[in-house]
């Protein structure tokens, strides 16, 4: 047997397994509250991990189509962007646990030399899927910062308007 059937074998219980440990990279009550919340619009950050985990799993056992991994990260990413208690590292990390979590869950049968090699390049694919996440979590605080930006703008605009140290200037531009 190959690592791959492995994997597919085993794929629901390492991607429950894997969901777990990323609601544990939360504050304890945090955490808790994921693992038992069920309801996506009470729990959507839960719910966003638990409908785009499975089919990132899949895309790592298949040919790893980089339009369908974006649409796996992106909900995942743009969510942990705009959560100040995770940093850069942890937001993209979570991706790391799944290599804990195979060798966790297939640890009899590592003693097989070829699944071990094979193990090595899958662990590579992870490692593609990490970068491919940093890159997405980069966008998200792009925009974060931009919105923030563009609010800071708007709102120093009103102040000095409401201060009358602004004045429209008309179309034909200012008068001498």
């Amino acid at each position: 047997m190959n690592l791959d059937n492995l994997l597919k074998q085993n794929k629901d219980a390492i991607v429950k397994k894997w969901l777990i440990l990323i609601f544990e990279t939360y504050p304890a009550d945090t955490a808790k509250f994921m693992k038992r919340q069920k309801d996506p619009f009470a729990n959507p950050v839960g719910n966003t991990l638990s409908v785009n985990l499975g089919p990132l799993f899949d895309e790592l056992l298949n040919e790893m189509n980089y339009e369908t991994i974006t649409s796996c990260l992106y909900p995942i990413l743009r969510v942990r962007a705009v959560q100040p208690i995770l940093s850069s590292s942890q937001s993209t990390g979570f991706i790391f646990l799944l290599k804990k979590v195979i060798k966790e869950s297939l640890k009899k049968e590592l003693s097989d030399k070829n699944i071990l090699n094979e193990l090595l390049y899958f662990e590579t694919k992870i490692d593609e899927l990490t970068l491919i996440a940093f890159d997405i979590y980069l966008k998200c605080r792009e925009k974060v910062y931009e919105i923030k930006a563009n609010e800071e703008r708007n709102r120093t605009f009103r102040a000095f308007e409401r201060a009358g140290l602004l004045t429209e200037i008309s179309a034909d531009g200012p008068s001498l």
